[in-house]
């Protein structure tokens, strides 16, 4: 691996470690409003990302066209407001462990989709790599009771994974990591207000006391505008495939932290399964592999991925 690549998978594993670390703030919010901690979150985190999102943003804005306008409110409302009321609503009928497997199977589907949207067949090794991931991740997680309405959600669930990171990659060139997670941001917000008015009226916002404060400060602050710039930052050099395979880091780091709270234990399962993500990230990445082949593959994989090919020609630089 070079170091852009290697940069690339650091800055993709930091975003999956702390999204991982997250749930402890999750835990706290169980009684506030849903659409208006998500409308606090992804509006802080708007905010906070405007700034540094380079100039020439509001131009770059601007020169996109109605089917990336439509494909970014698609990434808000399936990758983050559904994604997370997905969760939720699995969570009411199954035990957590239950979500959490399905979406662990999320690199396996990126590793399968993204190369037939490209019009070419899934590499080997990264598709390798990520069922080792998600047999890992379902290892840490184990399995939990549920009922077909928990499955359903859960497979939603699934899918806004998988489309936080398909769906980002025809807009990932044009805007860059930064742009695009304000962006999202803006339109995820606007969209959690939308919900919160029609669903809960004037109940949908209320001011969060201390505690509930803090963890929507962390999830806005650390979570959304450092996890998603260094989610993309990665996606941009190592592809959407082989950047999903370091969400298997997700249940690794919330099995990680789960002890300081007292709410869960690492035990063998963890260890081993641990060990499993890790040996799947290792493979489908290219680390395991010589320096000489890894190059090769690593041109391949970034066709249609957010990784354009020069074919003998300086590509120039994307913004950040």
């Amino acid at each position: 691996m070079n170091a852009t690549t290697t940069r690339g998978a650091l800055l993709a594993a930091l975003a999956c470690v702390l999204v991982g670390g997250s749930f402890t703030a999750n835990s706290v919010l169980g009684d506030y409003p849903y659409a208006g901690g998500q409308f606090l979150r992804y509006g802080l985190a708007c905010l906070l990302l405007l700034p540094a999102a380079g100039k020439g943003a509001a131009g770059r804005l601007r020169a996109l066209t109605p089917r990336q306008w439509g494909r970014l409110a698609l990434l808000a409302a399936v990758g983050m407001v559904g994604f997370n009321l997905a969760v939720l609503a699995a969570e009411r009928t199954a035990e957590p462990a239950v979500p959490g497997v399905f979406v662990g199977c999320a690199p396996v589907v990126v590793a399968v989709l993204v190369p037939l949207l490209d019009g070419r067949g899934p590499q080997r090794t990264v598709l390798y790599g990520a069922l080792l991931v998600a047999v890992g991740a379902f290892t840490v997680q184990g399995w939990g009771r549920t009922d077909g309405a928990g499955i359903a959600f859960s497979v939603c669930a699934l899918a806004g994974e998988v489309g936080f990171a398909v769906l980002a990659v025809p807009v990932l060139r044009p805007l860059g990591p930064r742009l695009l997670s304000a962006a999202v941001c803006a339109v995820a917000a606007l969209e959690s207000a939308a919900i919160g008015l029609t669903a809960d009226g004037g109940a949908w916002l209320r001011r969060p006391d201390g505690v509930e404060t803090a963890a929507l400060l962390w999830q806005a602050v650390v979570v959304t505008v450092v996890g998603f710039v260094c989610w993309y930052m990665g996606m941009q050099r190592i592809g959407a495939e082989r950047a999903t395979l370091f969400s298997g880091l997700i249940p690794v780091a919330a099995a990680c932290t789960a002890p300081l709270v007292g709410t869960g234990s690492y035990g063998l399962a963890q260890a081993v399964g641990s060990t499993l993500v890790g040996l799947g990230v290792a493979l489908g990445s290219g680390v395991l592999r010589r320096a000489g082949g890894e190059r090769g593959s690593r041109e391949r994989a970034f066709r249609g991925n957010g990784r354009p090919e020069s074919h003998g020609v300086r590509v120039p630089e994307r913004p950040e």
